[in-house]
C-alpha cells in the first residue's frame, strides 16, 4: 500500500485487503525514510494516529486514510507556532473546522506540515522548524506556503496534504512538487478555521484546499466532505479560454509548453479550446499586492511580536512599509537602471490612505465584472501557475511575482485547480531574455539547473454546478492526457 492512492486505500479497507494500522504504518515507515532529506513533516503525530487507527469506522468515506494538515490549523495535542519562536508551546486544545470535517470522514491526521515563517512566503522555511527541501533536489524548495504539504505527498509520505490558499499557497507548491490540488471557491470551505496571520484584512480571506496523489483522489475527497458530487453525467464539451502567459513575469519555456500540451489533452477530450490574449491576470496580482501591502505590512509585524523575521520577509516588511511619496523617486530611479518589475512593484504596493484603499476596491469591481463577462464566453480559463519551476532556496523574497498567475482567482474568488503535466526538458533551461532586470535576472538562473523538475497548469472554473466539478473534470481529462511521470 506505499505510496497508494487515496482511491486505492479507501477501496482496500472498505474490502477488507488491509486495515488502517497498516497503511498507517507504511506511511510512517516512508516519513522515516524520507524525513532526513525533507523535514517536511513538522510535528510528527504518528504515536496517536496508532491509537486513533484502531477507532476508525471503517465504513467511513475515507476511513484509514493518513492526511497531514498545515501547520496554521488547529489540531488537539499539537501546536500552531507559524514559524515563530515566540508561540512555540501554545498546545491546540481542539481541532480546527476543516480537521473535524476530515476526522469525521475517517481520515488518520499524522501530523502538521511545514511552513514559511507566518506563512509570509513561497519558501517553506522558518527558525522554528527549519527548511523543507523539494523532494527531487535539496537546492530547491517546495514552494509555499503549503510547501510542507505538497513536499509529503510528492515524497509518498501521505496521499493527502491539507492546506490553505491566500495568494497561491496551495497551487504553488502543488506545481512545483508535481502533484495535483483543489482549491474551492471561498463559499465551499471558507477558511477552514486557519490561523489568520491578517485580521484586519477582509476584503480576501484565505480557503482551506487540498493537494493529493491524483485528480481521482481530489474527486473523492470533495464528494466525501459534500463539496461536490461524483455522479455520472452525459459529457458535455465545455468551452476554454487558454492564457499561455497570464502573470508578470514571461512564463519558462517549459511552463509555455505545458499549457499548450494542456489544451491539446482538452481538445482531444472533445473541448472547444481557444487561445486568446488577456492581461487581466497581470492586472489582478497588481491589485492583490496592493491590498496585502495597504496596511503597510502593520498587520502581520505583530504576528512576529518580538521575534525577528528571517531576512526575506524581512525585506519584504521593509518595502511595504516604505511611505507613498517616495515610492514615486524609488520607483523612477529603478526604471532608470533598468529594474522594471521593482519599479512597477514600488507604485502598486505600500500603505494607503481610505481614498487610495477605495481605488484598489474600484479596480477589484472592473475586474470582477470583467470575469463575469469572460464566463458568457467560456467555462474555465487554463493557464500557468507560476512562471517557473521549483525555486532556489534564498530566491523567493526576489521572485514574488512568479506566482502572479495564481491572484485572479483569490482576488475574485474562484475555484481552482493543478494538474501536473511535463517536466522540464534539458533546452528549456535557458531562452530567457532578462536586460538589466535583477528579477529577471533572477528567474534565469532559476531556469538553469531545472531539468527533470515538474511542471503544472491552472484550471480556473467559471461555470458549473459547482464549478469546482467542471475544475475537476477537465482537471482528469488532462491527467489521464499527459505524458507525466513521478
Amino acid at each position: 500500500m506505499r505510496r497508494g492512492s487515496i482511491v486505492e486505500i479507501v477501496n482496500a479497507i472498505h474490502s477488507k485487503t488491509t486495515s488502517p494500522q497498516q497503511v498507517l504504518s507504511e506511511s510512517h515507515q516512508r516519513f522515516r525514510e524520507t524525513h532526513e532529506w525533507l523535514n517536511a513533516l513538522a510535528q510528527p503525530h504518528y504515536q496517536d494516529a496508532e491509537e486513533v487507527c484502531v477507532k476508525v469506522d471503517r465504513e467511513s468515506p475515507l476511513a484509514g486514510v493518513p492526511a497531514s494538515i498545515k501547520e496554521c490549523f488547529a489540531v488537539e495535542g499539537l501546536q500552531t507556532t507559524l514559524g515563530i519562536s515566540s508561540k512555540c508551546g501554545q498546545v491546540d486544545v481542539e481541532d480546527a473546522a476543516i480537521v473535524q470535517r476530515l476526522k469525521a470522514c475517517g481520515v488518520v491526521i499524522v501530523g502538521k506540515s511545514n511552513i514559511p515563517q507566518a506563512m509570509y512566503l513561497h519558501e517553506t522555511t522558518n527558525p522554528v522548524w527549519g527548511q523543507t527541501n523539494h523532494p527531487e533536489t535539496k537546492t530547491r524548495g517546495p514552494g509555499g506556503s503549503s510547501g510542507g504539504d505538497a513536499a509529503l505527498v510528492a515524497a509518498g509520505v501521505v496521499p493527502l496534504g491539507v492546506g490553505n490558499d491566500l495568494a497561491g499557497s496551495v497551487r504553488q507548491p502543488a506545481h512545483a512538487c508535481g502533484v495535483p490540488s483543489l482549491l474551492p471557491s471561498s463559499g465551499i470551505l471558507g477558511t477552514g478555521g486557519a490561523f489568520n496571520t491578517i485580521p484586519n484584512f477582509d476584503v480576501v480571506s484565505s480557503r482551506a484546499g487540498f493537494l493529493a496523489s491524483s485528480v481521482g483522489d481530489l474527486s473523492l475527497v470533495a464528494d466525501s466532505l459534500g463539496l461536490v458530487h461524483n455522479r455520472e453525467e452525459p459529457f458535455r464539451s465545455q468551452r476554454i479560454a487558454v492564457w499561455e502567459d497570464a502573470g508578470i513575469i514571461e512564463p519558462s519555456p517549459a511552463i509555455k509548453r505545458a499549457v499548450r500540451e494542456a489544451s491539446q489533452a482538452l481538445i482531444q477530450a472533445g473541448h472547444h479550446v481557444e487561445c486568446i490574449r488577456d492581461d487581466v491576470a497581470q492586472q489582478a496580482a497588481w491589485v492583490m499586492f496592493g491590498f496585502l501591502s495597504a496596511d503597510g505590512g502593520r498587520d502581520i509585524q505583530q504576528i512576529f511580536g518580538n521575534d525577528k523575521p528571517i531576512p526575506g520577509i524581512a525585506t519584504l516588511l521593509r518595502i511595504g512599509s516604505l511611505p507613498r511619496w517616495i515610492r514615486p523617486f524609488l520607483a523612477a530611479f529603478m526604471w532608470i537602471i533598468g529594474n522594471r518589475i521593482d519599479a512597477a512593484a514600488l507604485i502598486a504596493t505600500g500603505p494607503r490612505s481610505k481614498k487610495g484603499f477605495k481605488k484598489l476596491i474600484a479596480r477589484r469591481e472592473e475586474i470582477v465584472a470583467h470575469m463575469r463577462n469572460t464566463a458568457k464566453k467560456f467555462d474555465a480559463i487554463i493557464c500557468p501557475v507560476s512562471s517557473l519551476p521549483a525555486l532556489k532556496h534564498g530566491t523567493a523574497a526576489r521572485l514574488v511575482a512568479a506566482a502572479s498567475p495564481c491572484l485572479l482567482a483569490n482576488l475574485v474568488d474562484l475555484p481552482a485547480g493543478v494538474v501536473p503535466v511535463t517536466r522540464v526538458t534539458e533546452g528549456e533551461q535557458a531562452g530567457r531574455h532578462s536586460g538589466f532586470d535583477r528579477v529577471l535576472r533572477t528567474a534565469v538562473q532559476t531556469d538553469v539547473g531545472s531539468m527533470g523538475l515538474p511542471i503544472g497548469v491552472q484550471v480556473i472554473g467559471l461555470n458549473g454546478d459547482p464549478a469546482e466539478r467542471t475544475v475537476l473534470d477537465l482537471m482528469e481529462a488532462i491527467e489521464s492526457r499527459a505524458n507525466f511521470s513521478r
